[in-house]
């Protein structure tokens, strides 16, 4: 081939090349409509629906930072340098905790009723003294995972001893000084009736925690209460039986909304006791000393931003508390409080005549 006809066949090659593609050309297909993110308002604010689904969803949660100091710190602590020059000496220092909090729930309606999923995690990096010995640590635990259905509940939740008259004042930390007002989270299975009138009934099955008190037979914890709400504030009362003990345990509850800013509660609580085991025997719903204990506080709304929270707090073995929270929302979302905290016993055969003071510190970013 000469050069000439070189040429001609390289200047034809582009048109050739042209009608090939036209000949095998790919069709797009139009694009598939975009499924957006719809609300879901019938179960409060945050929720939306899982695309496809008619499941609504709210992922919430919080990062907390807190700082404790004096009885809400860390106390007698070994000095580890003068322990390894062959010295024994003891400091108070900082108690610190990060946390993140991690709240999924997913609700849809059935023919039985709501159906609803919930799990709470916490991520925690904190500061201990095992031992005496200050350290860091890191863990993950579980602190709500249930099943719901209508009004059944089954799995790790908030006892209903204390989810039936709330928490004690409000205040951040509010069962210090020996006067706790309920076990911790636990396995259950429980049913709560709800009536548009504000009367709530409730009953539960309960495994318990610890090695104190997690069932060792058959037979588990046993809780029944009621509560009414109304505009006024509310009322409300809660029987348990620890069957691991054979040990009951109750509250009453009174809560008033004097104002639009100001609201107080009274509440009391009796429990059994074995004779043979002394007045601070075992008891899974009844955590204070001696037979009976009572609490009272209240809030004050002063500001938009700035609230006061005080509870005080007292049982049979003379065991004292009072607590008092400023929490202030710096901005939207985020609320850092100041706590000053006081506790002491007043009897005079445990030598312990003035008292502690704790301060505690807490950042809290909600969303």
């Amino acid at each position: 081939m000469n050069f000439r006809g070189m040429l001609l066949g390289l200047t034809a090659l582009p048109l050739a090349l042209s009608e090939a593609k036209a000949a095998d050309a790919v069709v797009v297909a139009e694009p598939e409509p975009v499924e957006y993110v719809r609300i879901c308002d019938v179960y409060g604010a945050g929720f939306y629906f899982i695309p496809g689904t008619e499941t609504c969803l709210k992922v919430s949660g919080y990062m907390r930072y807190d700082i404790g100091v004096g009885f809400l710190g860390l106390q007698d602590v070994i000095d580890k340098k003068d322990f390894a020059e062959g010295e024994v000496d003891f400091n108070d220092t900082y108690y610190k905790r990060a946390r993140f909090a991690l709240r999924i729930d997913a609700r849809s309606e059935t023919e039985l009723g709501t159906l609803r999923s919930y799990t709470a995690l916490l991520f925690n990096y904190t500061t201990s003294a095992p031992d005496g010995v200050t350290t860091s640590t890191d863990s993950l635990s579980v602190d709500e995972a249930f099943i719901e259905l209508g009004g059944f509940r089954i799995g790790k939740a908030k006892s209903l001893f204390k989810t039936i008259t709330y928490d004690a004042g409000g205040v951040m930390n509010d069962d210090r000084g020996g006067i706790d007002y309920g076990p911790d989270n636990a396995n259950q299975i429980a049913y709560t009736f709800r009536s548009e009138s504000g009367l709530l009934i409730g009953a539960a099955l309960e495994e318990g925690t610890g090695t104190e008190y997690t069932l060792d037979s058959y037979l588990p914890h046993a809780v029944v209460g009621v509560s009414y709400k109304q505009d006024w504030g509310g009322i409300s009362a809660v029987v348990g039986y620890d069957s691991v003990w054979d040990e009951v345990a109750g509250k009453i509850r009174l809560d008033i909304n004097a104002s639009d800013r100001l609201s107080l509660f009274l509440m009391a609580g009796y429990r059994s006791t074995n004779d043979d085991l002394g007045p601070n025997s075992p008891n899974y719903f009844g955590a204070w000393g001696g037979d009976w204990a009572v609490w009272g506080g209240g809030k004050f709304e002063a500001t938009d931003k700035a609230d006061i929270v005080v509870q005080v707090a007292y049982d049979q073995a003379e065991d004292f508390t009072a607590v008092v929270d400023f929490p202030y929302e710096l901005v939207p979302g985020l609320v850092i409080t100041p706590e000053v905290a006081f506790q002491d016993n007043f009897d005079d055969d445990l030598g312990d005549e003035d008292g502690e003071l704790g301060g505690f510190l807490r950042f809290q970013r909600n969303f």
